[in-house]
């Protein structure tokens, strides 16, 4: 398996900086150290750092919150938000195994702060979710009898986003077209989280896709549904990408290829990845993948391709990162792409996440750019369609607003009258790597 690229890049160890020499030290102060030196050695926007007296940290976490920029982008946006750390063990189940404890619910938050309000997105095949009959559109009420409207927020976010396996809690839901609350009791547990699920082929010869994570299990469920859909003679594509935050480069490489012709991407740069002004010797071109790379399939084996010339993106504010740069990349070769929902959450950026002392950082080392040299979306991607996300019907339902949508624009060239969910933020059960942030009750 080829090394780990979390929108991503495995650590250099660049000579020559002293903090290089204070890895895998644990007490505080060498943490602190080491942790100051790698954002200045290596961090996108260096000169940006604020100036810190390390003493007046007590943690290496408390550190890490202030070593980023505060400029913001043409919108007044703030430039880094995505700077964020997980326990490595957790990030290591989640960016290579597919699996995470929880219940099965992937959350879609229209509002953080009282009043809250949190509505059921999807759940998870087989899940506790599942079993007990919650199902999309489900209202969230209350945690463990705390009301999730305007309560507490602490056994709020312990019973729903941080629930160890084993755990058990009682969430009350109200569940579409009822009247009243319904309390389900459900026990945490490991769930597999397939990347990419509800696969079918609609309108006739459309193939839809429900692609939820650029994790290393991606790579084969990816490979199976391509080969069906090339047997089954589709002649477009929605790739459904409203949830995916992001994750392994080499995925959206490998996607990428598949969706388009080698004729278009033969060659060609799928993205340059650029380091800052200290390390231009650390820029590297990931090209369109044609073989595996070999995160779950055996490496080299051949990938399929649609030989598509144009592919609707379902897509919204959590969309992110690695599925940015499939948009980004095939644009760059001439693909059209046609995105319906709203804006992209803007991250032309990678990560060169840290391990040290069980602690994964994740701090914005790259920027990518196109075959073009285009990666100036700070502020993401506007949709074509502007269309809010319809939680009265499954995702994969030719109803459901966004597909129909675009199988509307696929037919005739219009879009249907705009609608738009505003500041709608997406929390998760679980959390890919490179997700627009760590979602938690306020």
């Amino acid at each position: 398996m080829r090394p780990r690229i979390v929108w991503l890049f495995l650590l250099f160890g660049c000579g020559g900086n002293n903090y290089t020499d204070l890895a895998g030290k644990c007490d505080v102060d060498s943490q602190k150290q080491y942790l100051l030196g790698w954002s200045q050695d290596l961090y996108l926007w260096y000169s940006e750092l604020p100036s810190v007296n390390l003493a007046s940290y007590a943690t290496p976490l408390d550190l890490f919150d202030v070593l980023r920029t505060t400029a913001t982008t043409a919108s007044g946006h703030p430039k880094d938000k995505f700077h964020f750390t997980y326990p490595t063990t957790f990030y290591e189940q989640l960016s290579q195994s597919g699996t995470t404890a929880g219940y099965g619910i992937t959350w879609a938050e229209f509002a953080q702060s009282p009043p809250r309000n949190f509505v059921v997105a999807f759940v998870e095949p087989g899940s506790p979710a599942e079993q007990n009959g919650i199902g999309r559109g489900a209202k969230l009420l209350s945690v463990d009898g705390v009301d999730a409207i305007a309560g507490d927020p602490d056994p709020l976010n312990a019973g729903l986003f941080f629930a160890n396996a084993g755990e058990q809690h009682t969430i009350g839901v109200l569940d579409p077209g009822a009247s009243a609350e319904r309390d389900v009791t459900m026990t945490a547990q490991v769930i597999s989280v397939p990347a990419v699920r509800d696969v079918a082929v609609v309108a006739g010869s459309v193939g839809y896709m429900n692609f939820n994570d650029h994790d290393a299990e991606a790579e084969k469920l990816l490979f199976d549904t391509v080969t069906s859909f090339k047997s089954q003679g589709i002649t477009d594509l929605v790739l459904d990408m409203r949830y995916n935050g992001g994750g392994i480069i080499d995925i959206a490489a490998e996607a990428a290829y598949m969706l388009s012709s080698p004729l278009a991407n033969n060659g060609r740069v799928f993205e340059r990845l650029q380091f800052n002004d200290k390390h231009p010797e650390l820029a590297q071109s990931e090209p369109f993948l044609d073989t595996a790379a070999g995160w779950a399939l055996t490496p080299g084996t051949p990938l399929p391709h649609l030989d598509l010339p144009r592919v609707f993106v379902l897509a919204e504010g959590q969309t992110c990162s690695a599925s940015e740069a499939i948009i980004n990349g095939l644009r760059g070769i001439d693909v059209q792409v046609v995105i319906i929902g709203s804006q992209t959450c803007g991250k032309p950026y990678a990560f060169q996440p840290l391990d040290n002392c069980g602690t994964t950082y994740f701090s914005i080392n790259i920027q990518g750019v196109n075959a073009k040299g285009f990666g100036d979306y700070a502020d993401g991607f506007a949709p074509d369609c502007q269309v809010a996300d319809d939680f009265t019907h499954a995702l994969g339902d030719p109803q459901e607003a966004m597909l129909a949508a675009a199988l509307q624009y696929r037919a005739d060239g219009t879009c249907p009258p705009a609608s738009s969910n505003p500041g709608v933020l997406r929390g998760f059960d679980r959390r890919s790597v490179g997700n627009l942030l760590r979602t938690v009750i306020r």
